[in-house]
C-alpha cells in the first residue's frame, strides 16, 4: 500500500508524540512523569509527558548539515544530535565505540571495517518504507546493463547480509546499510590556468601528475579514496599497470608509493585536505589549480564566482555510495526513531536538497516533485540550465545555459573506473599512505 506524504508525516508525528510509547533509559528522567493531581483531591489523572527520543548521528559534513537536522526534527518529532568530522576520524570512532552513536553516515568504503568490527547491526529491509523504489545501482551495481561495473566494492557486493553472516550480492531481507546519497568523484581544475579539456576524451587522471602543475596539486587525505585518485593518475600517465586497480597487491603498493614519494619529495603536491571547506580554500587562494574534489566544493566555488571544472576523466570516475548504518548498540525506541530517520531520507525532500549540491539519491523519482523542472533537467538529465539555479545555501551555483560537467546521471554512472574500496591490503596500504604524507 502506498502512503502519501501527508499521511506519512502525520504518522511520524504521531510516532514522536504518542503517549503509550515508553522511552529507553537514555531518554527517561524523573521530569518525564508529571503528577497533575489537584491539591486535596483524592485522586486525579497522571499525565505522562514523553520526551522525544534522541538519535545521535556520526558522520561527515557532507550530509550532517544544519538545515537537514532542523527539517527532520520538525517532521519526525525526534531530536537529532549531529557529530560531523573528518572521514578517517569518524570511521575510527565508529569502529571502536559503537555505543557513541546510533546512526553512522559516510561512504561504502566504511562498511567492511564496521561490519568486521561488529560496530553495526543488520538493517531489516521490511522496515525500509521505500525499498522497492531504490534503483538498480545499489542492488546490481549498475544503473543500466550497458554501464561499466567498475573495479572494487560496487555497492551490491557489500549490501546484503548472507546466511553465513558475511556481506555479499545475493539478495536477502537484511542489509548492511541504507542506500541513499551517492555520486562519482574526480578532480577539479581552474580553467583560467589549466586548459579546458574535452569530457571523456582528453580530460585524464594523468593531469594530477603533470609537471606543468607541480606545486599546485592537492589530494584528499583519505587512504581509501586518495589512494585510488593517485593510482588512477599513475596508471593513466603510463608509469605502471595494475592487474586489478580495486584490489592492489602488496608488491603493487610498494611500486606505486615508490613513484608517489618521489613526486612528494620533489614538491609536486601542494598538500592534502581533509574536508570540503579546506579543498575550497586551496582553490580560492590559488594554492592549488588542480586537486581531488567532491561535488559540493565545485559548487561552492561557483557560488563564490571562481571558475572550476569538474573533470570527466576518459579513464572513468572514482565512484562512491553513501551508507547510513545502524549502531550495534542501538535498541528500543531510539532504534525505532533511527528507522524513521532512515525512511525520512528517502521521502523526497532530502533527495532534492542534496541534488542542489550535486549529489544523487537512491530513489530519485520520489524527489522529482520537490525539484523544479529546470533543476531536474540540469541535475539529473544533464540538460542546459534554463535559468540560474541556487544551491543549498541559497546562492547561485549554476548560471543559465550551463550544462552539468559529465552530463546526465546515467552518463556519469556509466563511466566508473573504480569504487571507493577497503582492499584486503588495507592495513599495508595505511603504512604506505602515512609514509607518503610524511615524505
Amino acid at each position: 500500500m502506498k502512503i502519501n506524504r501527508r499521511q506519512w508525516i502525520a504518522g511520524t508525528v504521531a510516532f514522536g508524540t504518542s503517549a503509550h510509547l515508553s522511552l529507553d533509559s537514555r531518554s527517561q528522567s524523573p521530569e518525564s512523569l508529571v503528577d497533575n493531581k489537584v491539591a486535596g483531591a483524592a485522586s486525579g489523572p497522571v499525565i505522562h509527558v514523553k520526551r522525544r527520543p534522541v538519535v545521535r548521528v556520526l558522520g561527515t559534513h557532507v550530509t550532517l548539515q544544519e538545515e537537514i537536522r532542523k527539517r527532520a526534527e520538525v517532521e519526525l518529532g525526534i531530536r537529532l544530535e549531529f557529530s560531523p568530522g573528518g572521514s578517517a576520524e569518524v570511521l575510527h570512532k565508529a569502529s571502536t565505540r559503537p555505543e557513541s552513536f546510533d546512526l553512522y553516515e559516510q561512504w561504502s568504503n566504511s562498511i567492511r571495517v564496521l561490519w568486521q568490527a561488529n560496530a553495526i547491526q543488520a538493517i531489516d529491509v521490511g522496515r525500509i518504507r521505500y525499498w522497492d523504489e531504490i534503483n538498480p545501482l545499489t542492488k546490481t551495481g549498475r544503473l543500466s546493463p550497458e554501464a561499466k561495473l567498475g573495479a572494487g566494492d560496487a555497492p551490491n557486493k557489500i549490501l546484503y547480509v548472507q546466511p553465513d553472516g558475511k556481506l555479499g550480492d545475493q539478495t536477502s531481507d537484511k542489509v548492511s546499510f541504507l542506500p541513499y546519497v551517492h555520486n562519482v568523484d574526480s578532480f577539479g581544475y581552474n580553467p583560467l590556468v589549466v586548459p579546458t579539456g574535452k569530457p571523456y576524451v582528453t580530460e585524464s587522471w594523468a593531469w594530477l601528475l603533470d609537471e606543468k602543475w607541480a606545486g599546485k596539486v592537492a589530494i584528499v587525505n583519505e587512504p581509501t579514496i586518495g589512494l585510488f585518485d593517485l593510482a588512477l593518475a599513475v596508471q593513466a600517465k603510463g608509469l605502471m599497470e595494475f592487474n586489478d586497480i580495486g584490489s592492489l597487491t602488496a608488491s603493487e603498493l610498494d611500486e606505486l608509493f615508490s613513484i608517489l614519494v618521489k613526486y612528494r619529495r620533489a614538491g609536486h603536491f601542494r598538500g592534502v585536505w581533509s574536508s570540503v571547506p579546506a579543498s575550497v580554500i586551496l582553490m580560492k587562494r590559488g594554492e592549488a589549480v588542480i586537486e581531488s574534489m567532491f561535488s559540493p566544493a565545485v559548487y561552492d566555488l561557483h557560488a563564490a564566482g571562481i571558475p572550476c571544472v569538474y573533470a570527466s576523466p576518459k579513464e572513468g570516475y572514482r565512484a562512491w555510495h553513501g551508507v547510513m548504518c545502524l549502531s550495534s548498540a542501538t535498541t528500543g525506541l531510539v532504534k525505532d526513531a533511527a528507522y524513521e530517520y532512515m525512511n525520512w531520507w528517502l521521502s523526497g525532500w532530502p533527495g532534492a536538497f542534496i541534488a542542489r549540491q550535486g549529489y544523487y539519491i537512491s530513489n530519485p523519482e520520489r524527489s522529482r516533485s520537490e525539484l523544479s523542472e529546470v533543476e531536474w533537467d540540469y541535475w539529473y538529465l544533464g540538460k542546459p540550465a534554463a535559468s540560474d539555479l541556487l544551491g543549498t545555501s541559497g546562492s547561485r551555483v549554476v548560471e543559465k545555459g550551463r550544462i552539468r560537467d559529465g552530463g546526465s546521471y546515467t552518463k556519469r554512472f556509466s563511466n566508473i573506473a573504480v569504487w571507493n574500496t577497503v582492499m584486503n591490503t588495507y592495513e599495508y596500504s595505511l603504512r604506505h599512505w602515512n609514509e607518503f604524507l610524511s615524505a
